[in-house]
């Protein structure tokens, strides 16, 4: 990882007042920030309603701005709170992707703006890099995480161009690689052709989807009566599975 980043400018966070609103009624008790990034969400928490933080992020990088922000994945949640004697917690935070610095550092590998290593890795826990998927994956299974995990039309046109194209080396070419095997019509539209892409292929490195599964469990199973999760997501696929869990947990409420 890089060297300790500026928690200032590590992570813009989004919608702080609406994640405090939204956690102010809940009782005394620990708020539990899944995604710490920069900081910035658990700050006005604790500024703010006064509770106790337990604040954990995947990153490395993150978790090295703040004493006493454990460098945890949040599949591990459920762990976590045995480990630290938290029977119950009041509230709970989940600011899912990717963070501004992530996306900033081209050594990460995340953006497809500018020159990095084909990395995408949040943590030293996924154990695989978005290089080895790209270049050694079999094309009907680079297809199908394309297809489900990016939600690319153009899913079979963009592996097969992938599988053509190794060795690819960096993000730059192939984000021009995606581009190119896109039709032209639809490049005009809808953001970058190779947005899809990087997002289902960092998903697939990070496990995204079922880490957000076991989070979700352990954080809603804890949750003290009154108590409340928040979740920001910004895809489909996240959305389901927050909106699957906050229905199950719902159900015998009275």
């Amino acid at each position: 990882m890089n060297q300790t980043p500026d928690k200032n400018a590590y992570h813009r966070p989004v919608m702080v007042d609406e994640v405090v609103d939204l956690l102010r009624p809940v009782p005394d008790g620990i708020i539990v920030d899944a995604t710490y990034g920069g900081g910035g969400h658990s700050r006005a928490l604790a500024r703010q309603l006064g509770h106790p933080i337990l604040a954990i992020d995947r990153d490395p990088d993150a978790a090295s701005l703040s004493a006493g922000v454990r460098a945890r994945n949040f599949r591990d949640l459920a762990s976590l709170l045995e480990e630290e004697g938290v029977d119950e917690i009041s509230g709970a935070l989940f600011d899912l992707g990717v963070s501004s610095h992530q996306l900033d550092e081209p050594a990460r590998g995340f953006s497809y703006r500018t020159h990095g290593p084909l990395d995408m890795r949040m943590g030293p826990d996924a154990a695989t890099a978005a290089g080895e998927m790209v270049n050694e994956w079999d094309e009907n299974d680079l297809a199908r995480i394309l297809r489900t995990l990016g939600e690319e039309r153009f899913a079979d046109r963009v592996a097969r161009a992938i599988v053509r194209a190794r060795p690819i080396r960096d993000t730059v070419q192939l984000a021009d690689v995606v581009r190119d095997a896109i039709p032209a019509a639809t490049r005009r539209t809808g953001g970058h052709p190779a947005r899809r892409t990087f997002q289902a292929l960092r998903i697939a490195v990070n496990e995204e989807l079922g880490a957000l599964g076991s989070g979700l469990d352990a954080a809603v199973d804890s949750l003290t009566p009154g108590g409340r999760c928040v979740v920001i997501s910004y895809h489909s696929l996240e959305d389901r599975i927050v909106k699957r869990r906050f229905l199950s947990g719902s159900q015998g409420c009275v």
